[in-house]
């Protein structure tokens, strides 16, 4: 088997994302202008890249989504891409820890014409989930998971409290370069996504798959589970 050297893999893969763009989604300038924004206030180039964006938005049309959920909202890239998938009457809820990244959040989808689709909460996630739960008292049809890996296990928790049978919670960057096979990893970012991965696995309330991907933000994965029974309040 030929070796191939890591810069170049990711060259390669870089190609054929941007490739794959060009031919299927179409030029956005306002989602490109959100990107340079957002790298010109100095947020971390975390944001799911176009074709993923566009699988979320999918996945929502195809679902007939009109609660969402979002943990971790950056620069609200990916925000402006499953707001757009939302019905009249749909709602987003968004939560960012940085009040930074929230500013700028709330920036761009005021550009985007979105921002009366969005609730964004500003704070740790773990704080205000406890008022989002009292707040919005029916479940959520979708639920996607992109903040801090080490939390991860508990954003799933909170994600099972507030689904119902049939939603689906999209958890990303659960490959980590490959690091999360390795049981004696160091990194809490690792061992998050791998306790968050065997949680998934062990609840019977929950199937699931995941798969690994290789593009423009390099070799990760992603894992999409759908609730299949009815949450015991007892």
């Amino acid at each position: 088997m030929k070796n191939v050297h890591p810069s170049s893999a990711q060259h390669n893969w870089t190609q054929v994302d941007d490739y794959l763009n060009k031919l299927l989604i179409p030029t956005d300038s306002l989602l490109e202008q959100t990107l340079q924004s957002n790298a010109k206030a100095g947020l971390p180039a975390h944001d799911v890249a176009p074709n993923q964006g566009k699988l979320l938005q999918l996945l929502l049309q195809i679902h007939g989504a009109a609660r969402v959920l979002e943990i971790g909202t950056l620069g609200g890239y990916s925000t402006i891409w499953m707001a757009r998938a939302l019905p009249e009457h749909g709602k987003i809820v968004t939560l960012e820890a940085d009040p930074h990244h929230a500013e700028m959040a709330r920036t761009n989808l005021t550009r985007a014409g979105l921002i009366n689709k969005v609730d964004l909460r500003v704070g740790p996630a773990l704080t205000t989930l406890p008022d989002v739960q009292e707040e919005y008292r029916e479940p959520f049809d979708f639920i996607f998971i992109d903040a801090d890996k080490p939390s991860n296990p508990d954003y799933l928790r909170w994600a099972l409290r507030l689904s119902r049978p049939g939603s689906l919670i999209i958890g990303d960057n659960i490959v980590r370069d490959g690091e999360v096979v390795n049981a004696e990893s160091t990194d809490n970012r690792v061992q998050g996504v791998r306790q968050f991965l065997q949680l998934i696995s062990e609840n019977p309330r929950l199937e699931a798959t995941a798969l690994q991907t290789v593009g423009s933000k390099g070799y990760d994965g992603f894992v999409i589970a759908r609730v299949i029974e009815h949450h015991d309040t007892k």
